[in-house]
């Protein structure tokens, strides 16, 4: 049987993170993450659609160094180079279809937001690059944990039909724990009142649908427009300059409509929509984009489940226990939506997996250097 000290649930940046602090104190680990890709929510594709290293930000965007310094200080301590979001110019605000969106002037700086060159993506490229490849297993999803002598118990189903298993000392997790309470069995079965708890978090990014528009160049700069709107028309909410580092022009916006609804509408006809309401704001050239990217975070197994369909808010802190009962001291949640300080952030991630995983090796006396 095969055997390590500790087993990762998700290749996410609290996954990666936890396993960067683990391979620091020399603590043996295996990650699994079902698909087939690291990351998590967090995604970087090129201007094919395809994950790169450098490109658009699927998934989360922005981070506040000002306001979220641990974050921040993991950004420089990999060496990320980072730069502000574009915001000179003008703004829009589009109130109905009945009129021609309002320009507003002096939109100002966006409160400290940056983007890492390259994309979030960079920040997973460059934590991945020092840990151990053969510890990290991707197309790995765990469907079963169960108590054993030695530990736990793990069964991976690797390409949708091979099984594997292995033993893990300790098991920290990192999914959303709606999906570890829908898409993982526990043996013995976790108590009702802790798995309610799990259901009733909401998910980071779940309800979120991102549309990218991507053009040859930033039309709407030489207009002296910051590419910030705003729209109570639709189907995009807000709009924003995504524009790379090394130049890739492109718009982005957040779809406005609840997840429930998304599904009622087709791929095709939503893109179009979305089209539609750039030309309107920013004129003719917006209907001449390169390419066109849209990614449903409802829509994805492996970040939402059906409960995310229904509108849930944001994730607060956390304060009671996740883990009670037999699985106490074996089995620990420490993704985004458990952080006690930015719960539903990258910085949460972060957060929360350091503070988890310097605790686990505290309580094991491990020095931490």
């Amino acid at each position: 049987m095969k055997t390590t000290k500790v087993a990762i649930l998700g290749g996410g940046l609290a996954g990666m993170n936890t396993a960067r602090l683990l391979h620091r104190a020399g603590i043996p680990f295996q990650l699994f993450e079902a698909r087939d890709r690291l990351g998590g929510r967090i995604l970087t594709v090129d201007g094919t659609g395809e994950p790169d290293t450098d490109g658009f930000d699927l998934g989360p965007s922005w981070f506040w160094p000002g306001l979220q310094p641990q974050l921040a200080a993991l950004v420089s301590e990999l060496g990320l180079p980072v730069y502000a979001q574009y915001t000179a110019g003008d703004m829009l605000f589009e109130r109905s279809l009945r009129a021609p969106p309002q320009r507003v002037g002096g939109a100002g700086p966006d409160q400290g937001s940056m983007r890492l060159a390259g994309g979030m993506g960079a920040l997973v490229w460059a934590l991945a690059k020092d840990l151990p490849a053969d510890c990290m297993r991707l197309n790995a999803p765990v469907t079963n944990l169960r108590l054993v002598a030695d530990g736990i118990l793990l069964t991976i189903v690797g390409d949708g039909q091979s099984v594997d298993t292995l033993v893990a000392r300790h098991v920290i997790s990192t999914l959303p724990p709606r999906l570890m309470a829908e898409a993982i069995c526990l043996d013995p079965v976790m108590d009702a009142a802790t798995v309610s708890h799990w259901r009733k978090t909401p998910t980071w990014m779940a309800q979120q649908a991102k549309f990218f528009a991507v053009y040859d160049c930033p039309f709407w700069r030489k207009d002296g427009l910051s590419g910030t709107a705003q729209s109570l028309a639709g189907p995009l909410a807000e709009v924003h300059d995504a524009t790379t580092a090394s130049g890739d022009a492109a718009l982005f916006g957040f779809v406005g409509l609840p997840a429930a609804a998304r599904a009622d509408l087709s791929r095709d006809g939503l893109i179009c929509a979305a089209i539609h309401q750039l030309t309107r704001l920013f004129g003719h050239q917006a209907s001449a984009r390169r390419a066109t990217f849209l990614k449903d975070w409802a829509t994805d197994p492996f970040t939402a489940t059906k409960a995310d369909r229904a509108a849930s808010g944001h994730p607060t802190a956390i304060r009671a226990p996740m883990v009670t009962g037999a699985w106490t001291n074996l089995l620990t949640f420490a993704g985004s939506e458990t952080s006690t300080t930015e719960p539903g952030y990258l910085a949460g991630a972060v957060e929360a997996s350091s503070r988890m995983t310097l605790a686990y090796l505290k309580s094991r006396s491990i020095s931490t250097g």
